[in-house]
């Protein structure tokens, strides 16, 4: 019997892992594609937002993912979530935004949403996911983790951690949960101590994941 496949787009080589051992725990017989462009976000990053010509890009990975044949296709980048959206609008084949199943989630848990990123780019485009839900009264904390994501390009994860870690603990007496806007700062929740924590403090690879494995079986 032919094996479903999951096709993921990253704007980073260092997500590959991180949803690799995901998909082996949660999706054990589905196959795995991976396609990396950094590119992407090295532009995204340089003009402060998702262009038009960088959604394009996006927009070209979707449908070649799709052309290749692929049951569904899961973009790991919030940066580039408005082309994931516009992408899926011209394929059949379920696109799932990375940060789609934790926003769900989060207002699930409560009115108060606090959002916390270490990019520009990154933060407004999950506010933007977020402000748009069919959600009542909802109440939108946004905090910018400066330092953090240089901290990461300099290797020092550590660094990184403690200052998400930091923010996070700033917001969290004044909201009901708080989601990280990128995938790549799931590995700072593991730093939080499990008693210290008041509220839930969401990452988006695992419940992306997870969702995807209620739909492919």
């Amino acid at each position: 019997m032919k094996k479903k496949r999951l096709t993921l787009i990253h704007t980073s080589n260092v997500m590959i892992p991180v949803f690799s051992e995901l998909c082996r725990k949660l999706l054990a017989d589905i196959e795995q594609i991976h396609m990396v462009d950094e590119s992407l976000l090295k532009d995204i990053i340089r003009d402060g937002c998702l262009t038009k010509p960088t959604a394009r890009r996006v927009v070209n990975h979707i449908l070649s993912a799709d052309q290749t044949g692929t049951d569904a296709i899961l973009v790991t980048c919030s940066s580039v979530g408005k082309g994931t959206e516009i992408g899926r609008e011209l394929v059949d084949t379920l696109v799932l935004r990375v940060d789609e199943p934790m926003v769900r989630k989060a207002i699930e848990l409560g009115r108060r949403i606090g959002v916390i990123a270490t990019l520009p780019s990154t933060l407004n485009p999950t506010v933007d996911l977020i402000q748009r839900q069919q959600a009542n009264n909802l109440e939108v904390t946004a905090k910018l983790c400066k330092g953090a994501f240089e901290a990461v390009l300099a290797g020092d994860t550590a660094v990184h951690d403690k200052i998400v870690t930091n923010g996070i603990f700033e917001l969290a007496g004044r909201v009901d949960v708080i989601v990280l806007a990128q995938a790549s700062m799931a590995c700072a929740v593991t730093a939080l101590p499990a008693d210290t924590m008041t509220v839930p403090v969401l990452a988006s690879p695992r419940l992306a994941i997870e969702h995807l494995a209620t739909v492919l079986k």
